[in-house]
C-alpha cells in the first residue's frame, strides 16, 4: 500500500495519500470498527488491514483525496453521513432500494453471493424448508437481516440479531444458533480459522432477491453530492482499467469479486 493506516484521535488517518497533492480535497470515510475479514480486520498492533482497506487507499489515491477514516458503529454510518459527520461510507454496504431512500451510492466496486453457514454434520440447505425450526443469526441493519425477515421468518424458530458478525460466528460455534447468514466471502474467511474449521461448513447460497440484496456494494454518499459521486465512479473505473483493482484482489481472492 502507498500509505499506512495509523490510529490517531479515534480515527484512521490515510496520511500519505495527500503527499504531492497539497490542494487535495479532504473527505472523511466512515467504517465500522469491527473485524470483517478478509475485507477489514485489525492485527495485533491495532493496524487495520484487508481488501477493503486497500481499496480505500487505492480510491483515495486515484481521486486525489486527502482521506481520513472515522470509525463509526455500523448502524450509525448512515445517520453520520446524513448529519455530515462523514462524507462517504466504504464498508461493504450493499446498494439497496431501501437504503437509496435516504442516501445515494457510487457504482458498485464488488458483488458476491449471500450464503448460509451451519454446523458440520447437520444437513440442510439455505432455503425456507432447509431452515425450518432452526435459529438463524444475522447482523443488525444489514441486507442479511432484511432478507432473513422477508424469506425465512415464517419457517425459522427465531432470527437472532447481532451487533457484529463476529458475535454471530461465536454463537454458531458455541451451538447457540443453528445457522448464520452473511456475505459468502466473509463466511469463507471464518471457515479458514481454527474455530471455523472445527465447527462449521457452508450450506449454500440463498435464492437471489436483488430488491433486498442489491446489485452489489458501493460507496455510500449523501443525496445531492453528485460531484463526489462522479469522482468515486471515475476512480472505480480507473483502478479497474489500470490493473490496481486486480493487483489488490489477487492478494486475497483467486477470482474477480467484481462480478458481472
Amino acid at each position: 500500500m502507498k500509505s499506512l493506516l495509523k490510529v490517531a484521535a479515534g480515527a484512521l488517518l490515510l496520511g500519505s495519500v495527500a503527499v504531492g497533492h497539497a490542494q487535495a480535497e479532504k473527505i472523511t470515510v466512515g467504517m465500522a470498527p469491527e473485524p470483517y475479514p478478509p475485507f477489514a480486520s485489525p492485527d495485533a498492533s491495532g493496524e487495520w488491514n484487508g481488501w477493503e482497506i486497500e481499496m480505500i487507499h487505492a480510491l483515495c489515491d486515484e481521486a486525489k483525496f486527502d482521506c481520513e477514516i472515522s470509525m463509526t458503529a455500523w448502524d450509525g454510518l448512515i445517520p453520520a453521513l446524513n448529519s455530515k459527520k462523514i462524507d462517504a461510507i466504504i464498508n461493504s454496504m450493499s446498494i439497496t432500494a431501501e437504503r437509496m431512500k435516504s442516501i445515494d451510492f457510487s457504482e458498485k466496486y464488488y458483488n458476491t453471493p449471500t450464503g448460509v453457514m451451519g454446523p458440520k454434520g447437520m444437513e440442510f440447505e439455505a432455503t425456507p424448508e432447509g431452515l425450518e425450526g432452526k435459529i438463524l443469526g444475522v447482523q443488525v441493519s444489514t441486507v442479511h437481516e432484511a432478507y432473513a425477515k422477508e424469506h425465512f421468518a415464517d419457517s425459522v424458530a427465531e432470527i437472532k440479531v447481532y451487533q457484529t458478525q463476529d458475535e454471530a460466528h461465536a454463537d454458531l460455534a458455541a451451538g447457540r444458533v443453528d445457522a448464520v447468514q452473511a456475505d459468502s466471502l466473509s463466511l469463507a474467511a471464518f471457515l479458514e480459522t481454527d474455530q471455523g474449521k472445527a465447527c462449521c461448513e457452508m450450506k449454500g447460497d440463498v435464492a437471489p432477491d436483488e430488491d433486498i440484496l442489491g446489485p452489489g456494494v458501493g460507496v455510500g454518499l449523501r443525496k445531492g453530492d453528485d460531484a463526489l459521486k462522479e469522482k468515486f465512479n471515475a476512480a472505480i473505473k480507473a483502478i479497474r482499467a489500470n490493473g490496481t483493482y486486480d493487483e489488490i484482489t489477487k492478494k486475497y481472492f483467486d477470482f474477480d469479486i467484481y462480478g458481472e
